[in-house]
C-alpha cells in the first residue's frame, strides 16, 4: 500500500511532456528574437509562467501563458510633472489630472476677444467698409519726406488718425505767416465827434481789446489807438481781408507782418458794413505769403475740424481748433442806432476772442473758409464766421472800392417794448398780449401810416401777436413794397390801419453830436 503510494507521488511530480515540449519551443522562440534584435528585445506575458496541476480543463486554459509581440518603445508624450515614474513604468496611483473646463472656457473667449478686436481695429485704422477711404501712410515713411510732401503743396490733404486731425502744426506752420495783427488809430477830434459808433457798443469795445474810448481824453491832434483786430493777407502785392467793424472810423491803419519789426501802413480800398467786410491794401511793392481762398463751402460738412488763427488781446498769432458747429445762422447786433443783420453765418466752437475778429478760420487743407466775426458774449464755444461763398461775391467789388448793394431789409419804422402788467388797464387790454410802441421814426412808413407812440399793435395781417418780438419776426419775413394791415388799440378803442414796408438800408440815421 505504501509502495503504491509512493509510486503515485512520483508519477505527480514527473514533468508533463507536454508542458515540457512548449517550454523548449518557447526557450527557441525567444531565443531566435534576441538574434533579430538584441537592443531592443523584450518578452511580454499576461499571467505568471510556471508548472501547475492540471485541475480541470478550464483551469489549465486560464493559466497557460500568451504570447505577445514586441512593441518599439515609444517615449511618452504626457510630461505632466505631477506624474511618478516608478520601476519603468507609470504609477497609477498618480492619474493624470483633468484639466479644468472653466480655463478652457475662459481661454476660448480670451481668444475670440483678441481676434475680433483686432480685426475691428483694424478695420477702422484702414476705413476698409468706408466707402470714401482715406489711405493711411504706411509706418515705414520717413518724417523728413512727410515734411517735404507737406511744404511742397499746402492744399494736399494729411492723412487723419481715428481720434483727431494730425496736421494742425502743419496747417500753422505754413498759414501763419500770412496772418496780421491789425491796429486802427484816430484823432481824439475824430472821437469826440463820434466817428465810430461801434465805440459807443461795449459789446464791440471789447471784441476789439480795446475798453479806452469809455474814458474821456483830453484833446489832441496826435493819433489815438483806437482798437486792434486781425486779417490775413490773400495776394501777394500786399491785398488784405479784414472785418468792416475792425477798420471803421480809423483815421490810419497800421499792419503787423510776423517776422518783421516794424509795422506797415495800409489803406481801406472798399468796405461793406452790411456784409462786415473789407479790403486794405499794404503800400510799397514787397511780396508776402498768401492764404488760398475754399471756391465754396458746399462741402463742408457739420463737425468737420477746422482752424481759427487770430490776435485775440494782443497775444500774435494764437491759433484754436474745433468744429463747424452749423451752417446758415443768422443774428442781430445792436450797432450805436442800427442793427446790423448778419446772415448765413458759419458757427464754430473753435475758440474766438476780443481781437480775433478779421481773422481767418481754416479747413484741413489749409484754405480760408471764412472770417471770424462775432462772438455770442453770454454762452462758451459760440463763435459766428462770415463764408467764404459771401466773400468770394465781393471781394473783387471791394478791392476796386465799387460800391456794393445792400440788400433790401424790411422795415417800419417804430421802437417798441413789451407791454407791462401795470399799463394792461391803462390801455384797455385783457392780457400783455401785443407791442407797445414807444416812439415812431419820423418819415418812415408808420409814420406816413398813420401810426402813433402808444399804440399797441395787437396783430398783422390777421395774426396775433404775443410780444414785441413776434411783431420784427413778422416783418423779417415780408418783402419791401409789401401791404401790411396792423391791429392797434389806440385809447381803449380797436383800429387798423395799412403800412407799406419800406427798405432800412435807405433811411438816413442823423450822426450823434
Amino acid at each position: 500500500m505504501e509502495d503504491n503510494k509512493r509510486d503515485l507521488d512520483a508519477m505527480n511530480n514527473q514533468p508533463n511532456k507536454d508542458d515540457l515540449n512548449r517550454d523548449n519551443e518557447h526557450e527557441q522562440s525567444r531565443s531566435d528574437w534576441e538574434k533579430k534584435d538584441n537592443s531592443q528585445s523584450y518578452y511580454y506575458s499576461y499571467g505568471p509562467y510556471k508548472l501547475q496541476e492540471p485541475e480541470s480543463a478550464s483551469e489549465e486554459s486560464e493559466q497557460s501563458s500568451v504570447e505577445v509581440s514586441p512593441p518599439r518603445v515609444v517615449k511618452p508624450l504626457d510630461m505632466a510633472p505631477n506624474r511618478v515614474q516608478s520601476s519603468g513604468q507609470w504609477s497609477a496611483n498618480n492619474p493624470p489630472k483633468k484639466r479644468s473646463r472653466v480655463l478652457s472656457t475662459f481661454a476660448t473667449i480670451m481668444a475670440t476677444v483678441l481676434v475680433t478686436g483686432g480685426l475691428m481695429f483694424g478695420a477702422d485704422r484702414y476705413d476698409i467698409f468706408t466707402d470714401n477711404a482715406q489711405t493711411v501712410a504706411p509706418a515705414s515713411l520717413s518724417a523728413s519726406t512727410q515734411a517735404t510732401n507737406t511744404s511742397t503743396n499746402n492744399s494736399t490733404n494729411v492723412a487723419l488718425d481715428t481720434v483727431r486731425p494730425n496736421n494742425i502744426a502743419d496747417i500753422v506752420q505754413n498759414s501763419s505767416p500770412a496772418v496780421v495783427k491789425i491796429e486802427t488809430y484816430a484823432t481824439q477830434k475824430s472821437q469826440s465827434q463820434g466817428g465810430n459808433s461801434l465805440y459807443d457798443d461795449p459789446f464791440f469795445r471789447q471784441f476789439f481789446g480795446d475798453d479806452s474810448n469809455s474814458e474821456p481824453q483830453s484833446q489832441s491832434t496826435e493819433p489815438q489807438a483806437t482798437g486792434m483786430g486781425s486779417g490775413f493777407i490773400f495776394e501777394k502785392s500786399g491785398y488784405i481781408l479784414t472785418n468792416q467793424h475792425v477798420v471803421e472810423g480809423a483815421d490810419s491803419i497800421k499792419v503787423y507782418v510776423e517776422g518783421k519789426d516794424e509795422p506797415y501802413v495800409a489803406e481801406l480800398l472798399g468796405n461793406s458794413s452790411d456784409l462786415d467786410l473789407a479790403v486794405l491794401k499794404i503800400k510799397g511793392d514787397a511780396a508776402f505769403p498768401t492764404l488760398p481762398l475754399a471756391s465754396e463751402i458746399e462741402s463742408l460738412n457739420v463737425g468737420d475740424w477746422v482752424v481759427a488763427i487770430g490776435n485775440p488781446y494782443g497775444m500774435d498769432h494764437t491759433v484754436t481748433v474745433g468744429v463747424l458747429s452749423a451752417k446758415g445762422r443768422s443774428i442781430d447786433i445792436q450797432d450805436g442806432n442800427t442793427v446790423r443783420n448778419y446772415k448765413n453765418l458759419l458757427q464754430t466752437d473753435a475758440s474766438i476772442n476780443p481781437g480775433n475778429s478779421g481773422g481767418p478760420l481754416l479747413n484741413l487743407n489749409g484754405e480760408v473758409i471764412g472770417i471770424n466775426t462775432a462772438i455770442n458774449s453770454e454762452a462758451q464755444g459760440i463763435g459766428y464766421v462770415v463764408p467764404i461763398s459771401t466773400i468770394n461775391e465781393v471781394v473783387d467789388k471791394l478791392k476796386n472800392n465799387v460800391e456794393i448793394p445792400k440788400e433790401p431789409v424790411p422795415y417800419v419804422g417804430v421802437n417798441l417794448e413789451n407791454i407791462p402788467q401795470e399799463y394792461v388797464s391803462e390801455l384797455g387790454l385783457k392780457n400783455t398780449n401785443g407791442a407797445f410802441i414807444t416812439s415812431v421814426v419820423m418819415g418812415s412808413p408808420a409814420f406816413k401810416a398813420g401810426v402813433k407812440a402808444y399804440d399797441v399793435i395787437l396783430g398783422i395781417n390777421g395774426t396775433s401777436l404775443k410780444d414785441s418780438n413776434a411783431l420784427v419776426e413778422a416783418v423779417k419775413k415780408l418783402k419791401v413794397g409789401d401791404t401790411a394791415t396792423l391791429d392797434i388799440m389806440r385809447d381803449s378803442k380797436k383800429i387798423q390801419l395799412k403800412v407799406t414796408i419800406g427798405d432800412s438800408t435807405k433811411i438816413k440815421v442823423p450822426t450823434k453830436q
